[in-house]
């Protein structure tokens, strides 16, 4: 049985900032130029690509980037991703190799959603979740910010106990 441990070492991951583990896989030759825009305000690969692995009992910080970010499963327990838009209602999706349960191999997080992940419920102590993140354009750190909490619960206070797990 593969465990997190095994896919830390194979894959070479290191601690993210938000949570969990991560490696750069891909990230393109290729750069738009954003230098007039506001939003970016400087260049950005096409894209970019991370495996990303939570364990039981880490989750990722709710956070959010400039960009969308695509999301596929590929090992391991159920995950459960939460975003919160600027405007609309909050929203989950949960990845895992299960349809019959409302698990989806793939996903997305639009770009300017605060979004963070944690494990599915579960009892088993070594649980894990191995996926992969595409981000288009590329990922960077300029773009990257974490939500403030007592602002993200005010705005939506029905998704308090979500927000302050993953915050």
């Amino acid at each position: 049985m593969r465990t997190a441990e095994f896919w830390i070492d194979r894959l070479r991951l290191e601690r993210h900032p938000e949570g969990g583990w991560y490696r750069e896989t891909y990230r393109s030759e290729g750069e738009y130029d954003f230098s007039g825009a506001a939003t970016f305000g400087s260049a950005r690969s096409y894209a970019t690509s991370i495996y990303y692995l939570l364990e039981q009992g880490d989750h990722s910080r709710l956070h959010r980037i400039h960009s969308d970010e695509q999301w596929y499963f590929h090992a391991g327990s159920p995950l459960d991703v939460h975003c919160f838009p600027e405007t609309g209602k909050p929203s989950r999706f949960t990845l895992g190799d299960n349809p019959d349960a409302g698990e989806v191999l793939h996903s997305w997080v639009p770009a300017g959603d605060y979004f963070g992940a944690s494990l599915a419920e579960s009892d088993d102590p070594d649980a894990y979740a191995l996926v992969s993140c595409v981000v288009a354009p590329g990922f960077d750190f300029r773009d990257f910010s974490f939500a403030d909490r007592e602002a993200l619960t005010a705005k939506f206070p029905d998704h308090a106990r979500i927000i302050e797990k993953l915050s």
